[in-house]
């Protein structure tokens, strides 16, 4: 028996008996928990289905939920859990289901608008990515986040736990030390279990006004607030003497833990990967290593004290947030079993490192890395860590010959004419205003859906955005106070908040929607509404008061008549740490002027990984960009957004490409066995579950990114009966 079965076996041991504890002991058989277990590692012991005949899965239910908004590009990210013959999803519109695993048929569904007003209900939605189970004998519950709110439900019949916070749910701007009321804060990842403990990180505004990303444990019974763990550190505090500024806590948000944990439960050892502090692209107001930004922490599960910390990017300049979970793994190191944590990247490096001590298991030096030109009041860290192994599964940077080979000649020359204007040649290159190349891109390398990890063989697979991305740093618009109009004070503030995701020309960057003739679509009291709310991956702006909302709405919504009007600006405390001197002009994909990728494929790839020996076992591209290049048998791979699952059987299972197909590789060559066009792009990792003695695969087709459509349901495939 391996370790890691030892250890899931071990767990049960415990004086509770919770969900993942039965996960583990089934050997793998069951998707009781997000990413199959708490370890994180997407795999299944099932073997039903195999090489042999996953070509023949056919389509054995699919579930609607009816509330797609194709008109809003609405998305569905939510990997599905299966407990007891009943699996647990959300819906575009943040409803939860649950319905029965082998028919697809709806046992219930919770729908946390209730009996709120239903425009403003659609603006506070947030991305969700999955649900938490836990059980206590009978008692047995769902929680799962909704804008603000953690829910709690009965999982029998979808009801929320009366006793549970206040008639069911735990609003997260409470318990963080501040008054964060105005502040934008949610989940999009779901809380793991430990005992009775129901553990969650947070997702907060990227602007100099965030909330803090500090990680929290609510008790599963009554919400009450149980630890919480700073990570930005507090007075007396380990970290806290790391920051020149000892005020900076007061002050500095983000950091937070929004891409999921993993845990060790044999141990009580909590797992926490967190983003960068804000403001994401110029430090001046942040100097020094920013503990714990950019870290892998190991936190104590029942207490919230920190075991050790590892720090994968110093001074983070350029928005590389650790985008998924670690996973616990077993590794082979000089004839020993070693437990480890692997730690995927945005910039395409896997962190091996010891799961007791936080070291790394694999050398990784310090390496000196560009310092300059560097912004005035900038002070960029002078070294990286950079591991030698595992080797990097992604592009990290490119040459003036590394243009798409698929565009026209006349392209090629105006895009090679442009790379020749920007800064390129090392990920590390400080932000500054001549524009810099990002590869890998804001997106990553890894993203949220996270690898899949098999423990028989040691072997990772995860897939990689090859996407380049362009960044430029802008002067913060700034006016005199008292004398501008409307429409000049809406475009200060836009400029400053907003430009990044939308671009100076409101026409859209990245994955961001165009504002062009907004009020064709919107009236101007619904885009208050939007502005007050946030939706999906935009933020709230609570903090502004209405005259500074209709500021914006003079400029986004050309309202001339509102805009021409004298703007007096609000007396308000000042802040020095709110007044950032530069911007991000927007996220900026390098395109040609067809749109296409300005760079040579890939543009995103399957990757296998010995994890004993850091060396690539093999890797191909996902996906295909057709209508660039019509010969499928040399795919170029295109961006993607979920992740694999791996079996027994020898297969993986793979969403998540922008061409919309569900697809299976033989995982011990990377060869391609089956493919099937899903109604909407998975933009989600699947769950592999058996039921009534037959194996499914289970994805969410929510499209929505990357111009796809939107959709609304899950598709479970099986081998015919």
């Amino acid at each position: 028996m391996t370790a890691l079965k030892l250890s899931a076996l071990s767990a049960c041991g415990i004086a509770f008996l919770f969900s993942s504890c039965k996960d583990n002991s089934s050997g793998y058989t069951t998707w009781r928990v997000t990413g199959g277990s708490k370890m994180a590692q997407h795999y299944s012991s099932l073997t039903q289905i195999d090489s042999s005949n996953v070509n023949q899965l056919e389509v054995a239910w699919e579930y609607h939920s009816g509330d797609a908004d194709t008109a809003s590009h609405s998305q569905l990210q939510c990997s599905p859990i299966m407990v007891d013959g009943v699996v647990y999803g959300t819906t575009p519109k943040l409803r939860l289901f649950a319905v029965d695993a082998a028919t697809g048929k709806q046992k219930w569904i919770f729908d946390p608008k209730g009996n709120a007003n239903k425009f403003f209900w659609n603006f506070i939605m947030n991305n969700n990515r999955g649900v938490t189970y836990w059980e206590d004998g009978d008692d047995k519950r769902i929680l799962y986040c909704a804008g603000s709110n953690i829910y709690e439900l009965n999982a029998a019949d979808g009801k929320p736990v009366a006793t549970f916070g206040n008639d069911g749910k735990v609003d997260l701007h409470n318990d963080l030390g501040l008054d964060a009321s105005k502040m934008y804060v949610t989940a999009t990842s779901p809380g793991i279990i430990y005992k009775d403990l129901y553990i969650i990180g947070s997702r907060v505004n990227e602007t100099a006004d965030a909330a803090p990303g500090h990680i929290r444990a609510y008790d599963v019974r009554t919400g009450k607030l149980r630890w919480i763990f700073h990570t930005i550190p507090h007075p007396g505090e380990y970290g806290y003497d790391t920051w020149p500024d000892t005020a900076a806590y007061r002050h500095i948000g983000s950091a937070n833990s929004w891409a999921g944990f993993s845990m060790d439960e044999k141990h009580g050892v909590l797992f926490a990967p967190t983003g960068s502090a804000v403001y994401d692209f110029y430090g001046g107001k942040r100097l020094g290593k920013d503990l714990f930004a950019n870290c892998v922490l190991a936190i104590d599960a029942e207490t919230g004290k920190l075991k050790w910390h590892y720090q994968v990017i110093h001074h983070d300049m350029w928005d590389k947030d650790l985008p998924t979970a670690p996973v616990l793994v077993t590794i082979k190191k000089d004839g020993k079993d070693i437990d480890a944590v692997a730690q995927p990247t945005k910039h395409g490096f896997i962190f091996v490192l010891d799961r007791e001590t936080g070291k790394p298991l694999f050398p990784v030096k310090e390496t000196p890395v560009p310092t300059s030109p560097a912004l005035p009041g900038e002070q960029p860290w002078p070294t990286q860590p950079i591991p030698e192994l595992p080797v990097p599964y992604a592009r990290q940077t490119l040459t003036d010959k590394d243009i798409n080979p698929y565009l026209p000649d006349s392209s090629k020359t105006e895009v090679l004419n442009r790379l020749k204007t920007y800064r390129y040649g090392n990920m590390f290159l400080p932000p500054g205003k001549q524009p810099s190349v990002i590869l890998p891109g804001f997106d990553g390398g890894a993203e949220w859906g996270g690898p899949a990890y098999d423990p028989s063989t040691g072997i990772m697979y995860i897939n990689a955005n090859e996407m380049a991305w362009v960044m430029t740093i802008t002067d913060t618009k700034t006016n005199a106070p008292g004398n501008e109009t409307f429409i000049q004070a809406g475009q200060r503030l836009f400029t400053n908040n907003c430009m990044s995701c939308h671009g100076a020309d409101r026409k859209g960057t990245g994955n961001n929607p165009s504002l062009i003739n907004i009020q064709a679509k919107y009236k101007n009291n619904q885009i208050d509404t939007l502005l007050q709310t946030g939706r999906r991956m935009m933020p709230s702006f609570k903090q502004f008061t209405p005259q500074e909302r209709q500021a914006i709405i003079s400029f986004v919504a050309n309202d001339q008549k509102l805009g021409a009007a004298k703007f007096i600006a609000p007396k308000q405390v000042h802040d020095p740490y709110l007044d950032i001197p530069y911007e991000m002009a927007g996220y900026n994909k390098f395109l040609s002027k067809e749109g296409y990728p300005a760079i040579s494929p890939p543009y995103g790839t399957l990757n296998a990984v010995n994890l004993s020996t850091g060396k690539m076992v093999w890797r191909i591209p996902l996906g295909n960009y057709d209508k660039m290049n019509p010969d499928k048998a040399n795919p170029t791979g295109t961006e993607n957004y979920g992740g694999p699952a791996v079996t027994a059987g020898g297969v993986l299972f793979i969403g998540a490409s922008q061409d919309g197909k569900m697809r299976a590789f033989n995982k011990r060559t990377g060869k391609l066995l089956w493919e099937y066009k899903l109604p909407a792009p998975g933009f989600a990792t699947p769950a592999v579950y058996e039921a009534n003695g037959r194996e499914y695969l289970v994805i969410a087709c929510g499209g929505g990114k990357l111009g796809t459509k939107s959709g609304d349901s899950y598709v479970a495939f099986a081998l015919p009966k």
